[in-house]
């Protein structure tokens, strides 16, 4: 689906809109074709352990790795069915990871902007309502309001790690404008994007590292996967500033 045939309506958190997907919706399915998506760290955990696949078995399967044309930064896209454009998880009967689906899938058909406020350095968040030309899920009588869209699809905990990311893509900004070296990138993909391989080296260089960087690998050690991201997306963030340092001392 092109962008021409798209709406874009900027929506407040509070303002109501009518949307529902489900079988019941004649275009069911048809928003998981043509597709291109990215996918968070949190997200890729999500998928991997839903599949009960480490985490770099499951980058190598389902994704493809770009470099983010706006922050320089390593990125993962999902790797289209060999089919066509459509959604590797998509069945006749619906999603197959539904209950482990990525963030943009969740979200939509809002779409989530963050921006820090140069006043006092908060995040600010805004809402767009995407409407397709396909998309059907607008003619029902289910009234909703970002807020409560937010709720009912569980993005609580996933905007929560996704929104961690902007110190990541700010201090590159800042730091480290422009392509990154390639051993640098190497070391922030598989620090953002392999948890198992990450939580495993907090034992070692990785575990010194934190440290350094004035932070505690020992509760992520013992933590949950959630832990594990928390301190991977702050990791990140030290090894760009490190870098940094580095390179003028160079």
């Amino acid at each position: 689906m092109s962008q021409q045939d798209n709406q874009f309506r900027p929506i407040g958190i509070r303002q109501k809109f009518c949307f529902s997907c489900g079988p019941h919706v004649p275009c069911f399915n048809e928003c998981c074709r043509d597709l291109n998506q990215f996918l968070t760290p949190y997200d890729v955990l999500r998928l991997a352990r839903h599949l009960e696949m480490d985490p770099q078995d499951f980058l190598n399967t389902y994704t493809n790795r770009h470099t983010g044309p706006d922050t320089g930064l390593p990125v993962v896209t999902l790797r289209p069915a060999k089919d066509g454009q459509r959604c590797p998880f998509v069945t006749p009967e619906g999603c197959s990871v539904y209950e482990n689906r990525p963030s943009s899938c969740r979200m939509y058909p809002l779409a989530r902007m963050l921006r820090r406020s140069r006043e006092n350095g908060r995040i600010e968040e805004s809402y767009v309502l995407i409407q397709e030309d396909h998309c059907r899920g607008f003619e029902c009588q289910t009234v909703m309001t970002p807020e409560q869209w937010v709720a009912d699809q569980g993005l609580e905990r996933y905007n929560e790690l996704n929104d961690a990311m902007i110190e990541v893509i700010s201090v590159k900004q800042q730091y480290l404008p422009g392509p990154l070296k390639s051993q640098t990138a190497e070391k922030l993909f598989y620090c953002l994007y392999d948890a198992d391989a990450f939580k495993r080296d907090l034992s070692g260089q990785i575990g010194d590292e934190c440290r350094k960087f004035g932070l505690c690998p020992d509760k992520a050690k013992r933590g949950d996967d959630e832990a594990v991201v928390r301190l991977a997306v702050k990791y990140a963030a030290g090894f760009l500033k490190n870098e940094s340092a580095a390179a003028v001392n160079d």
